[in-house]
Order: structure tokens, then C-alpha cells, then sequence
């Protein structure tokens, strides 16, 4: 090859090297001062790589590389200047064991106002959270601590992808995703033993097209749960358990609820977890409504109460549950739903008496008792599901015409 042919291809190419890293500036937060010791409080050098990388003009990373890095509570406040921003966490992020040492009690580590967020990298985000669950008062005291910090908030985030990261041992609820539109959780593990009070996986609560995609929960309430003002949802090979499985609700505690409408969930697992898939709301609840959500190609490994839609959901007897739910459920499919209970009753859809289901259809369910005393059965209440092709146990039903 010519000589300076090859000095032209050579210069060529260092010229794109140099352009191609000059799109993206990256903040590591050990230039900063960051330790990841173990030992250091890293609280400020983070804080000074996000508000450098934040007001950039161009598009910014900042990099947390191994090692332990001790948080108090943070927030990665937007909005940015460019974007996308975003933040590769590859160590491991620890909080305060003591829950008075967090100045928060919202969220350990808070993701605000952000457009075109990204988070990645493989860490953990440890919540060292056994101290609070001893300190909840939820089963002593019949209620539930709020004043325990969350691992991860993600509120006011657009257009936003949160990917392979773990949330280990959260003090309550593991993330909360709200007010967020357009975000999606994917290759998300998330850890806490089965007696961990409270450590719901993943809350999400008005936000619209939210995607929980390539995720494994193991924890001690809720894997999944949907609060109100949840629509275009979607959830897509999750794994569940132990747990309280994958819930719509609870719906109606509280006045001014948004609609919860389009929430698909489907080709999940879940795995010794107290209940299945559900749908709860409060009896004695203000007027609320949730609707067209369908639950497809579901595993039930050793589950209780499988499929359920409870409209008297009442934890601890704090409601007054001879006054109706007034949440409207309507358009929902429990469709190729197959697996092992471990509480006789595998279908129970108790609506409210004072505004029953409408439109709750069942599809090729084959659901079998795995305990003592008969084989599996039903319950219904306030409502006439339409039946689909093979159903087991028979739902009290009326069975479609084809």
C-alpha cells in the first residue's frame, strides 16, 4: 500500500476515534474524590460528577466503577442540559444500615425530571435494609411503617431505559416508578428475603407506558404492583418469588384516584408466593375505575390463590368492609394460566356487590391443588365470567358460544 495512502486511512480513522469519544463526555466520580472504600462517605464526589455531567452541553456519562461506594441520600435531580445523560453503575451503591441516618424518607436514591435517562452497568444498589424491617411496625401494630426510605425512586422520567442493575435489600419498597412516561425496567434483579416487611419489588402509580421486560423479584411483599393512574403497561418474562406475587391495587384507599387502564401482563413465572396474579381494591373505596387487563401465558409453580380479583381487600380490619368497593373492574382476561396451588380455591373473583365486574373473561386455565381435602375449586361473587375453551378447576360461569 502506498505510504500515504496509509497515512490518510491512519489519520481517517484516529479522526473518527477522536469524534466518536467526543460525543459522549465522561464523568468518573473517582476524579472527583470518590473512594469506593467501603469506608468513605461518597455522598459528595458523586454529587459533584452528576452536577458536572449534568449541566454539559453534551451528551454525559457518569461512571461509577468497582467497588463500594457508601450513599446517604441522593438525588440525580434533572432536568440536563444535553442528552441523553446517563449514569454506569458498576460497583456497589450502600446505604446507612441505621434508617435515621437518611435525611429522606422517600427515596435512598432518587432519579428526578429526567428526559433520556440511562442507567446501567451491572451494580447493586444496597439498601442494607434489615434493621428497618425489624423496626416496621406492620405486624406487631397491625400498620405499616411509612417513614422508611425506598432504594430507588424514579419520578417525572421520559423516555428513559433503567438496565441490568440489582436493588438488594431495600428498607421498604425496592423502586417506585411516578409520574414517568415512556420507561422501561429490563434485565432488573431484585433481592430481600422472604420476611422482609414491605419491600414490594416494583410500584409503579400514575405513569403511563412503563415496560418491566427480562426481570427476575425475589422479595417479602409484592413483586410487581399498580397503583392508580397506571396505563399502557406492560410486563414480559418476569420472575416471581417468593413474594406476594404480581398485583392491580390495592385501588379506592384513597380520594382522587387516576383510572388504571391497559395493563398487560404475560409469559411470567412465579414461584412459591402467597398469591398469583390480582386485582384489589378497598371495600367502602370512592368511585374508581380499572380496566382492560389481561394476564397471558402465566407459570404457577406452588402458588396460593392463583388467579383472584378481591373488591374486599382489607389488611389488618383497618376499613369498613360491609360498605362495597366503588372501583369498576371491567375487560379482564386471565388467559393460558397453568401450574399448582397451594390454597384449594385457584380461582377467586369476588366483585363488589355494589358495582360488579363486568367482562371478566377465563382461557385455557388448568390450575391443580397440590395440598389435602379434594381437588381444586372456584369462587365468584357479583359477577358471570365468560369461559374459553379448557378450564380447571370448573369456573361458576357461564361458557361462551362459539
Amino acid at each position: 500500500m502506498d505510504s500515504k495512502r496509509f497515512q490518510g486511512i491512519t489519520t481517517c480513522l484516529l479522526f473518527l476515534v477522536v469524534v466518536t469519544n467526543a460525543q459522549t463526555s465522561i464523568f468518573d466520580v473517582k476524579t472527583f474524590g470518590a473512594k469506593g472504600d467501603g469506608r468513605t462517605d461518597d455522598s459528595q464526589a458523586i454529587g459533584k460528577a452528576w452536577n458536572k455531567a449534568c449541566t454539559s452541553p453534551k451528551p454525559s456519562r457518569v461512571l461509577i466503577s468497582k467497588g463500594t461506594y457508601i450513599v446517604g441520600s441522593f438525588v440525580f435531580q434533572g432536568p440536563c442540559m444535553a442528552s441523553p445523560i446517563s449514569v454506569d453503575v458498576q460497583g456497589t451503591l450502600q446505604a446507612p444500615v441505621n434508617p435515621n441516618q437518611l435525611l429522606t424518607k422517600n427515596s435512598w436514591i432518587a432519579f428526578q425530571n429526567l428526559n433520556n435517562l440511562r442507567v446501567f452497568g451491572g451494580g447493586v444498589f444496597d439498601g442494607q435494609g434489615a434493621l428497618a424491617w425489624s423496626q416496621n411496625s406492620c405486624a406487631k401494630l397491625k400498620r405499616c411503617s411509612g417513614s422508611l426510605a425506598m432504594n430507588i425512586g424514579i419520578t417525572g422520567v421520559t423516555n428513559s431505559v433503567i438496565n441490568n442493575i440489582t436493588s438488594l435489600n431495600s428498607k421498604l419498597f425496592h423502586m417506585n416508578v411516578l409520574g414517568c412516561n415512556n420507561v422501561t425496567l429490563k434485565k432488573i434483579k431484585i433481592i430481600a428475603p422472604e420476611q422482609s416487611l414491605n419491600t414490594d419489588g416494583i410500584h409503579v402509580g400514575r405513569s403511563t407506558n412503563v415496560n418491566i421486560i427480562d426481570t427476575n423479584i425475589k422479595t417479602g411483599d409484592d413483586c410487581l404492583s399498580f397503583g392508580d393512574g397506571s396505563q399502557q403497561i406492560t410486563v414480559e418474562r418476569v420472575t416471581c418469588g417468593p413474594g406476594h406475587g404480581i398485583s392491580i391495587g390495592s385501588l379506592g384507599k384513597y380520594p382522587n384516584e387516576q383510572p388504571v387502564k391497559g395493563i398487560t401482563v404475560k409469559n411470567c413465572t412465579l414461584t412459591n408466593t402467597q398469591n398469583g396474579v390480582r386485582v384489589k381494591t378497598w371495600p367502602a373505596s370512592p368511585i374508581g375505575v380499572a380496566s382492560d387487563m389481561n394476564f397471558d401465558d402465566i407459570v404457577m409453580k406452588n402458588v396460593g390463590n392463583p388467579i383472584l380479583i378481591d373488591q374486599h381487600y382489607c389488611p389488618y380490619n383497618q376499613c369498613k368492609d360491609k360498605i362495597p368497593s366503588r372501583i369498576k373492574i371491567s375487560n379482564v382476561m386471565f388467559k393460558n394460566i397453568r401450574g399448582t396451588s397451594t390454597t384449594q380455591t385457584a380461582v377467586k373473583i369476588a366483585c363488589s356487590a355494589g358495582v360488579p365486574c363486568q367482562n371478566v373473561a377465563i382461557s385455557n386455565v388448568n390450575l391443580k391443588f397440590n395440598g389435602v381435602g379434594g381437588p381444586a375449586v372456584s369462587e365468584c361473587s357479583n359477577v358471570k365470567p365468560t369461559i374459553f375453551g379448557n378450564v380447571y378447576p370448573r369456573v361458576c360461569a357461564r361458557r361462551a358460544s362459539l
